[in-house]
């Protein structure tokens, strides 16, 4: 049977994007499906989301002739700084902190506003010849047929392809039509997102201050400007999302405190409930899973995005080699190398964010005492931060092509 596509991926968020500008590149013919219309992906107005990308990341987006869209719309992370404490009452003592001249490699990471990489995505999605992109359609159904997966649109189109990807989020349709089961908890917590304006510059420095109720995160954006992910019980955080934009500040501040002199919303508010999810597979017949439709865990440490783009990395490399040998590349045994290269390295992280959660979103004191005692241990032990920044800045482990800056 005739295929209309190699590659069919449903889902046009950044995962999705990104795959397919990835797999275009290497000469497969993919097909991109997003149920949101083009117009409604580039908003030119601010409206505070944004991402922190690490270095390998940001690697993978230059190889990918991506950052140079993006790059005067970056900001360093130059700096982090972790701390615990109660809202209103400043941090403890003891506090973690990073300095990136301490490793070789330069900046860990860098702020990215939504609206700067959806766009710079988009406009190299269009020069790439061997990509369509079908935008506001959605994928309804799909079914093996003759050794090919067939796909059907909402409006009634069928389409064929070798291989068909979900970057259809936590909740993917795709995985669940395929009797994908997933594994997780709910945290009780909601993250609070939002972007403000402050008087003083904060010269390239993130902060996390862990809170009895979850952390607060305060990361830097071009100019006097810092996006917020705030992380409330779920009942407290329903209270003060209703609140109006005065009343909001006004319980913010406390926690946020007066370092970087006064400061007002910018932007819109928003917020995403928190949860641990898990596939139990990666993969299935002519399937794969990629970004949150494999895996979706706490925001604690801002690797969700990255995670998400080592699958893309992985997937990519694994089909062109498998494409080079002139193997199928929807075969099981294709995909199982994917499989078995983002399996582990997902499991670590999510067991990692779930951990430290556990460790700091409550208000005991031995386990203060405990938290505090070792980040002070782990700030004065050089050779422990590095190792650390390394990870943060996504360095570590077996690295695809793409994340280390080179092509497929």
């Amino acid at each position: 049977m005739k295929t209309d596509t190699d590659i069919l991926i449903v889902g046009g968020g950044l995962n999705g994007s990104a795959l397919a500008l990835a797999l275009g590149q290497t000469g497969q013919k993919v097909t991109l499906v997003d149920r949101l219309p083009v117009d409604t992906r580039v908003d030119p107005d601010f409206d505070g989301r944004g991402y922190s990308l690490a270095l390998a990341s940001k690697r993978m987006l230059e190889a990918l002739g991506v950052w140079a869209r993006v790059a005067e719309d970056s900001q360093p992370i130059l700096d982090i700084k972790v701390s615990d404490g109660r809202a209103g009452e400043g941090a403890a003592p003891w506090f973690l902190h990073f300095d990136h001249t301490e490793i070789e490699e330069g900046p860990m990471g860098f702020m990215l506003e939504d609206r700067f990489l959806r766009r710079a995505l988009l406009e190299a999605l269009g020069e790439e010849e061997n990509i369509t992109h079908l935008a506001g359609q959605d994928v309804v159904s799909h079914r093996l047929e003759q050794g090919l997966m067939r796909a059907t649109l909402a409006g009634g189109h069928d389409i064929t392809a070798r291989l068909i990807v979900g970057c259809d989020g936590r909740e993917s349709p795709l995985a669940m039509r395929a009797g994908i089961r997933r594994t997780g908890r709910d945290y009780n917590q909601t993250a609070l997102v939002c972007a403000v304006e402050h008087e003083l510059p904060h010269n390239g420095c993130a902060h996390q201050f862990f809170m009895p109720a979850g952390p607060l995160a305060i990361l830097p954006l071009p100019g006097n400007r810092s996006s917020i992910v705030w992380t409330e019980e779920t009942g407290q955080a329903a209270v003060i999302a209703a609140l109006d934009d005065a009343d909001y500040l006004a319980r913010l501040r406390p926690a946020f405190g007066d370092f970087l002199g006064e400061i007002s919303l910018a932007g819109a508010r928003f917020t995403y409930p928190l949860r641990l999810t898990l596939a139990q597979s990666f993969i299935a017949d002519r399937l794969a899973l990629v970004g949150d439709a494999a895996h979706g865990m706490h925001p604690i440490a801002g690797q969700g995005l990255n995670m998400g783009l080592r699958d893309v990395a992985a997937l990519t490399e694994v089909l062109a080699d498998a494409a080079r040998r002139g193997e199928d590349i929807g075969s099981l045994l294709a995909l199982e190398r994917y499989q078995q290269w983002r399996r582990f390295d997902t499991a670590g992280m999510a067991v990692a964010t779930d951990g430290v959660n556990t460790l700091f979103s409550n208000d005991s004191p031995l386990l203060r005492l405990a938290r505090d005692l070792g980040m002070g241990a782990v700030n004065a032990a050089p050779a422990v931060r590095r190792t650390l920044m390394r990870q943060a800045a996504g360095l570590s482990g077996d690295l695809p092509k793409l994340m280390q800056g080179r092509q497929v």
